[in-house]
């Protein structure tokens, strides 16, 4: 259930225990999430809260809705929710790649200096 403290957004805490339950692999084997009236009744919100949360999920690209199917996670939603609800360890990641990135930049101008020299 929603806490309705004004602490923070309905269709946000839907999305944050969505994204926590995909990263669990709760959704896993069917490959789709419930549709919004299971939502609403779940989560005891209006469907405009639900759709609110489901285009989050979109956003952070962890689903794709088709019209009149439902809602169907990503191929890598299950890692990319895990990374979403880990922020600490998202960011060590991301460092990580910037410094990679660096590393081959500053690689690649030391080619095309050489290139450029000859």
């Amino acid at each position: 259930m929603v806490e309705w403290t004004g602490k923070q957004f309905a269709y946000q805490q839907v999305a944050d225990d969505l994204r926590r339950r995909i990263a669990d692999g709760e959704f896993a084997r069917t490959g789709q999430l419930p549709s919004y009236g299971d939502l609403q009744k779940e989560y005891g919100v209006t469907v405009t809260v639900a759709r609110t949360a489901i285009n989050q999920l979109k956003a952070d690209q962890l689903v794709v809705s088709h019209q009149g199917k439902g809602v169907f996670l990503t191929a890598d939603a299950s890692r990319s929710a895990a990374k979403l609800a880990d922020p600490i360890g998202a960011m060590a990641e991301l460092r990580e790649e910037v410094d990679k990135l660096r590393t081959e930049v500053g690689e690649l101008r030391q080619r095309v200096a050489i290139l450029e020299g000859s």
